[in-house]
């Protein structure tokens, strides 16, 4: 199941015994310490469960699904995220 923003602040308010309004002030401070970083060309790891670091993809040459035609695409930044040992076992396991 994916979680939209107020079902993931549910779920961290019961889990963490915090009220709805602090867990999302939570939710909103992690998302702004992401993109802070990934901003300055930094990552951001939680061993063991999620790395996510600023990527720079080349400019390339690609194809429009719809006419077939041939386009550039410019370069720009992207993110990857990649699933920790911990995170990957949790998974793994059902």
């Amino acid at each position: 199941m994916a979680y939209n923003k107020s079902e993931l602040v549910s779920k961290i308010a019961q889990k963490s015994n915090l009220t709805k309004s602090q867990a999302e002030a939570a939710v909103d401070a992690f998302k702004d310490v992401l993109i802070e970083s990934l901003k300055e060309g930094e990552g951001i790891k939680l061993t063991g469960v999620l790395s996510a670091t600023r990527v720079k993809r080349s400019a390339r040459t690609g194809r429009n699904p719809r006419t077939g035609e041939t386009i550039d695409i410019p370069s720009r930044y992207g993110v990857k995220l990649t699933a920790g040992t911990e995170l990957k076992r949790a998974v793994s396991e059902e």
